[in-house]
């Protein structure tokens, strides 16, 4: 989310606004900005990843202007379509802010029947009836934290307008009516809708509304949720239709309003999207890449293929190292492709530099496996200084005037000298998989380069370093060690500590960095980054699972329901502020309170979802603990995925874990989900999977195969390619063709027998998407775009 531009200004003497934006699914809020005050032009430069926990029909972003005194204001909004997101993938796009009203705010859909029949009376004159069945909605908006929905269906016509109504349905935005409304029609109207070729004054002005209503206790009446209307020609061709509609803000006939007078906002939106299949889809393409490890040349493999074909290498790292850390076989891969290119590089002062598939999947690795491990070395130091603000500036010309060089100079090296310590004293709680991947790395650049005998250290430094510590103290917002982007001032001194810290663990002698001598001279005692690196790149330590520290991984307030501790006390729901660390999980009145409870982790014997039934509540969860359960609801969707998999993953360890649980409440004497009555019942359902090792991670294995499978079929071309490459390389036995120099092959014909493999299995998955979406297509009908 880039910046704001030509926002209208405040109608006070001092125009200026104070403005954040949100972003939303419909209009459910899951990311926040910070505030810019006192600017038109407001610049955010934040990034926001999650996984959509769930449907959607847009992408909003609304832009607020804060208010201390009262409501937030709303100054517009951009509403961006689920299937158009993929117009706008990966790219800086410019979007006018739009107009946001009650009527406005639509989301959902209904689904409907249409039936003409006749019916003969009791003194046999034939007479025609339309039936109206609505089936049900789903997707309505929570509205003041709920949904009450009804319907009514009215027949519009030039000289009728009659209405109906369903019954309403408490507490539920997806409400199942199956409703049937009938409505009489004359022989002259009949004749009209079904047998008219040509628009008739009937079949234009004959209409079909549906409108969706919250009721409402309140003084200003039930609050409209949406619309359909629609002309009944659509029974020309059948007397029955049956048809999904979306709901669509209210008709404002001829009243319009100016798109272009509330700003724009720049976005850069990146949207993918998979279907998976069940695994046994996956078994041809999965074995061929999980084989790669062992094929030779790994350059001949279908994993080492993916990197050389996509257009960018991350696109292959990301769903490589995930399958590869599933099946617990990410050591021998990256080993196999560490050493084919060590053995590619000529000098050893360029090792690993580049942007290679190698580069790029060890990256990866470290950013899925270290994160726990960022978060107890770094963050608490990251913390203090965006805290303290205390000025690190060294460069004479950017000093201001109220800054000395020597204070800067010592805050800059204090605050070097402690992460510099931290970093190098924390080799004890590598995670085990990022070992045993340096050991790889120090073991192949030791024998490719004999001679040179720093290079054992700046082949892991190289990693550890410049590609794991340096860029999380560059950017704590994109590692999960800060909530934003930190302010002008903190950014220049986490550039100052990240470049220092870069030049001290590349055991360089830093001949061109300026500023960053004295820092050397300071660290002389560069064998203690030395005896780091031999720690973490020794081959089978393990982890100290204790780490004394308590580290604060999560906090926020949540509601929760009242836990019935005490055997008559009332189990109501209460908003509390809740605080996550490696060693307990607990909840407090107000932020600054004592803790009301304490949750050991070891306590945890799981954390699933809560079905929405239960409470008639959104986004809740249940923490299970041996005596009890925790009912909490999370503010929405994405931040119940993020409570749920970050508990999830600091209780995987522990020895009690349970393998089936009950998906919704104990109420009124039974589980709603088994109907059994004891409270000590075994639960009813399976767990979610349980997690790998050493990785605090919860991977899809099939969902990676799919993205793989995404990947190849979208560089199909370049397949093509790279078997040409093979057959004149084959052939010819000479110098590469320009146009195939692109591609690193070692062995021509291993290399053709796997892209023939690869064509193969790539084009079976392709006949079996084609054929879910025709399937897909016949069974679900949408009335309306």
């Amino acid at each position: 989310l880039g910046e704001a531009k030509n926002l209208p200004p405040y109608p006070g003497p001092n125009k200026m606004r104070d403005c954040y934006c949100t972003v939303n699914l419909d209009q459910e809020e899951v990311f926040r900005t910070k505030i810019v005050e006192k600017s038109l032009c407001p610049f955010y430069g934040e990034d926001f990843y999650c996984e959509i926990p769930r449907s959607f029909r847009h992408l909003s972003f609304y832009i607020f202007d804060k208010d201390v005194f009262r409501r937030d204001s709303i100054i517009g909004k951009v509403a961006v379509k689920k299937e158009d997101l993929q117009k706008y993938h990966g790219r800086d796009t410019w979007f006018q802010f739009q107009h946001v009203d009650a009527d406005s705010e639509v989301q959902g859909k209904v689904h409907l029947e249409l039936r003409l029949s006749e019916v003969i009376t009791d003194s046999g004159v034939v007479c025609h009836k339309l039936a109206v069945r609505v089936f049900e909605c789903q997707g309505l908006p929570i509205v003041n934290g709920q949904c009450d929905p009804y319907a009514t269906v009215t027949l519009l016509g030039p000289s009728r307008s009659e209405a109906k109504k369903t019954k309403v349905k408490r507490k539920t935005n997806n409400p199942q009516f199956d409703e049937v409304f009938y409505f009489e029609v004359c022989a002259f109207h009949l004749f009209y809708w079904l047998a008219c070729s040509v628009p008739s004054f009937f079949n234009q002005n004959m209409l079909l509304l549906i409108d969706l209503w919250n009721a409402s206790n309140l003084k200003f009446g039930d609050e409209f949720l949406g619309e359909i209307k629609f002309p009944l020609k659509v029974l020309r061709q059948s007397s029955v239709h049956k048809a999904w509609y979306f709901l669509l803000p209210r008709d404002k006939g001829s009243k319009s309003t100016k798109p272009d007078d509330l700003g724009s906002l720049r976005l850069n939106i990146v949207y993918t999207e998979d279907h998976v299949f069940p695994a046994e889809y996956y078994h041809p393409l999965r074995d061929l890449l999980l084989k790669s490890a062992d094929v030779e040349p790994v350059s001949a493999s279908a994993a080492h293929v993916l990197g050389e074909v996509c257009r960018e290498k991350q696109e292959a790292a990301i769903p490589l190292v995930r399958l590869f850390l599933h099946y617990g076989k990410i050591g021998p891969f990256l080993s196999a492709i560490a050493n084919a290119e060590v053995n590619r590089t000529l000098d050893p002062n360029t090792i690993f530099r580049g942007n290679s598939l190698t580069s790029k999947c060890i990256d990866e690795t470290m950013k899925l496996a270290g994160m726990h491990y960022l978060q107890v070395t770094l963050k608490p130091i990251i913390d203090e200084i965006c805290g303290n603000h205390k000025p690190c500036e060294i460069d004479p010309v950017k000093l201001k005037d109220a800054e000395n060089l020597d204070n800067n100079r010592e805050n800059l090296r204090h605050y070097v000298d402690r992460i510099f310590t931290v970093i190098t004293n924390s080799g004890v709680s590598c995670p085990t998989v990022m070992c045993d991947i340096f050991f790889s790395l120090r073991e192949s650049a030791a024998k490719r380069f004999q001679v040179d005998h720093d290079v054992r250290y700046t082949a892991v430094s190289s990693f550890i370093f410049l590609r794991f510590f340096a860029p999380a103290i560059l950017s704590p917002n994109l590692f999960h060690l800060r909530p934003h982007h930190p302010d002008p001032q903190t950014s220049r001194t986490l550039t100052l500590i990240s470049k220092t810290i870069q030049t001290l663990g590349s055991l360089a002698k830093s001949k061109s960095v300026r500023f960053y001598i004295e820092m050397l001279v300071y660290f002389s005692q560069i064998c203690f980054s030395c005896k780091f690196l031999d720690l973490i790149s020794s081959s089978g330590r393990r982890d100290h699972k204790h780490i004394e520290t308590p580290i604060m991984l999560k906090e926020g307030f949540m509601i929760k329901r009242a836990q019935g501790r005490n055997r008559f006390g009332r189990k109501n729901f209460k908003k509390r502020w809740f605080h996550l660390t490696n060693h307990e999980f607990m909840y407090h009145k107000n932020k600054a309170d004592r803790p009301l409870c304490n949750i050991p982790i070891e306590n945890i014997l799981a954390v699933e979802k809560l079905e929405e039934s239960s409470f008639k509540m959104k986004n809740m969860f249940q923490v299970i603990q041996p005596e009890r359960t925790l009912y909490i609801q999370a503010n929405n969707c994405v931040e119940a995925k993020d409570w749920i998999d970050i508990l999830t993953k600091v209780s995987q360890r522990n020895k009690k874990r349970l393998s089936m649980y009950h998906p919704s409440a104990y109420l009124n004497g039974h589980w709603l989900c088994c109907k059994a009555s004891s409270d000590c019942a075994a639960g009813c359902s399976p767990c979610t999977g349980g997690l790998p090792a050493n990785i605090q991670l919860d991977v899809d294995g099939d969902r990676e195969t799919e993205r793989i499978y995404s990947l190849f079929s979208t560089y199909m071309s370049k397949l093509d390619k790279m078997q040409e490459a093979c057959g004149s390389k084959s052939v010819y036995d000479g110098p590469e063709q320009e146009e195939y120099s692109g591609f690193v092959i070692d062995d021509p014909q291993e290399t053709y027998k796997t892209l023939k493999l690869l064509a193969a299995t790539v084009h079976t998955l392709e006949q079996e998407h084609a054929q879910y979406k025709k399937d897909k297509f016949m069974k679900t009908k949408y009335g309306s775009q």
